[in-house]
């Protein structure tokens, strides 16, 4: 049966709109790049202990090939199953939808059976439509699940957008939110006056998913005119691979940045704001921007890896690893970030994760 948002479970939307930390899952592999089914569940037990409100599962950082190896239903059911066994507090459950239009319904069903909330769509299959072709393809999959949006950086196939796509996007009755991660700060405010157009910013909620301003992205409110006033929005949370990564950190993050915004009516500490500008630096090394993003997932998967979380970084695309200097990056980054790292907590807990 299709999904509505308001078939929803009522603490499940509320923890969207207040916002959470909703890391994009890894998919674990073997040296045999076949799936390994304990080192995913050990992920999933480690988000969950982390504090997340959200798994984001089938998206880029679980790798889209998952769909070439008849893998999105197994990795989608194993991590609704994992987190289900290990904690059954609220979560909302995300599953990433991508391809032509039947293919992104037909995970949008998949998804759905597996108890899935909601669906993060991608748009770069019809990178080259018109929006016209775009709205009528997001109005599609609507009709099967509840969506949120996905502004996708252009560098790894994501369309541009106009603000008057995303006012339209927002007029969608099953929009649920939106994943703003163009890494481009135009379009991001693109985004806010399209939703501000359409009146929708209490009903769709926007997520940061530009990795390269995230501590900002929840800590600045944006404004943007509709008649003749500035209207102020905020970003909830994120939905970030970054996230994938020190995870139980990002959690403090957050929880830090909404405990000063309370406390001081608005206001942040210098040294909360300048967070941006470290957390961005450890980004650049985790998703290899030096190398024009190549070793995006691998960076992320050697993170895991000297945690223990991961036993290697491997691919389901042997082409697909760190890039140059990617592996002496995250050195610097330990070294002068270490701060933020969550080493300990994943030494205290990784042989329970593992039992």
């Amino acid at each position: 049966m299709p999904l509505n948002r308001s078939d929803l479970p009522a603490d499940v939307l509320a923890l969207l709109s207040q916002g959470t930390v909703i890391p994009a899952h890894p998919l674990a592999l073997d040296a045999d790049r076949q799936f390994d089914r304990q080192r995913q569940r050990v992920l999933t037990r480690y988000y969950v202990d982390a504090g997340v409100g959200g798994l984001a599962v089938g998206v880029h950082t679980t790798q889209f090939a998952i769909r070439e190896r008849g893998l999105y239903a197994t990795v989608l059911e194993a991590a609704m199953q994992d987190r289900l066994a290990w904690n059954d507090r609220p979560m909302a459950m995300i599953a990433g939808l991508c391809g032509p239009t039947a293919q992104a319904q037909a995970e949008a069903r998949t998804a759905v059976s597996l108890g899935y909330h909601a669906g993060l769509l991608s748009l770069a299959a019809l990178a080259g439509s018109s929006e016209d072709a775009l709205i009528a393809h997001c109005e599609a999959v609507a009709q099967e699940i509840p969506l949120i949006g996905f502004y996708l950086q252009t560098v790894v196939g994501g369309p541009i957008l106009s603000s008057d796509f995303w006012r339209r996007f927002a007029l969608i009755p099953n929009a649920l939110a939106i994943k703003v991660a163009p890494f481009n700060r135009y379009r991001s405010i693109d985004v806010v006056r399209g939703l501000v157009d359409a009146r929708a910013e209490e009903r769709v909620f926007l997520y940061t998913g530009n990795d390269d301003h995230i501590v900002l992205d929840l800590a600045m409110p944006f404004a943007a005119m509709r008649d003749g006033a500035p209207v102020q929005v905020r970003f909830r949370g994120g939905l970030l691979g970054h996230w994938s990564v020190w995870t139980s950190s990002a959690v403090h993050q957050l929880q830090q940045i909404k405990a000063e915004l309370a406390a001081s009516g608005g206001a942040l500490s210098p040294a909360l704001l300048a967070l941006d500008s470290r957390v961005t630096d450890c980004n650049a090394a985790f998703f290899d921007v030096a190398n024009n993003f190549h070793g995006c997932i691998a960076g992320c998967h050697e993170v895991l890896r000297r945690q223990g979380l991961l036993e290697g970084i491997w691919c389901l695309d042997p082409e697909e690893g760190l890039g140059k200097g990617q592996s002496a990056e995250i050195d610097r980054v330990y070294r002068q970030h270490g701060d933020l790292a969550d080493d300990a907590f994943v030494r205290d807990n990784l042989a329970r994760w593992l039992a």
